[in-house]
């Protein structure tokens, strides 16, 4: 399912990218390692916010990333069978994309998340400070749980998905092909 979902989120990036035109501070919008502005973490619990102001208390999520344009929100619909892709962009929820039909896996409710905002990029920018973090992904597991992925991008190119705990340990790091 994930990659389903990470399909879908490349598209609605580049969506929101062209309509917010980079971060306002002139560098291209990267986001960078250590003493970068990580600040984008602290809109994830605002984005879940507006998605059940607007559907109602306790949804189920299949995948969250945010990204310092934006956040996709990969609502579970429909017994879980179908995603119902929202983005939140400059502090607002924006009308649903096309229902994705089709979906699986594992899903999770916005008050399973237990991660420190100010922490949980620490260890990856502390790890790789050449490397750009790119997003940061919640994605649903077993019995509701979550887990958290770190996509970043180093300066030659390459790219890691680095799992972290809630409060940033590293527990994982897999290339991406």
């Amino acid at each position: 399912m994930s990659r389903l979902l990470a399909v879908a989120a490349v598209g609605l990036l580049a969506i929101a990218g062209v309509a917010c035109g980079g971060d306002g501070n002139g560098d291209g919008g990267g986001v960078g390692g250590v003493g970068a502005d990580d600040g984008f973490v602290a809109d994830i619990r605002p984005a879940i916010d507006a998605i059940e102001s607007e559907l109602g208390a306790g949804q189920a999520f299949f995948e969250i990333t945010a990204s310092r344009q934006v956040i996709n929100l990969f609502v579970a619909v429909d017994d879980a069978t179908a995603a119902l892709p929202y983005v939140f962009l400059d502090g607002e929820l924006q009308p649903p994309a096309p229902k994705l039909t089709g979906a699986s896996g594992f899903t999770f409710a916005g008050n399973a998340l237990d991660f420190d905002e100010v922490s949980i990029l620490d260890a990856v920018s502390s790890e790789l400070p050449d490397s750009t973090i790119e997003a940061l992904s919640i994605e649903g597991g077993d019995g509701g749980t979550v887990r958290y992925v770190v996509a970043t991008l180093s300066p030659g190119g390459g790219r890691l998905d680095v799992t972290v705990s809630s409060d940033g340990a590293v527990l994982e790091v897999d290339p991406v092909s």
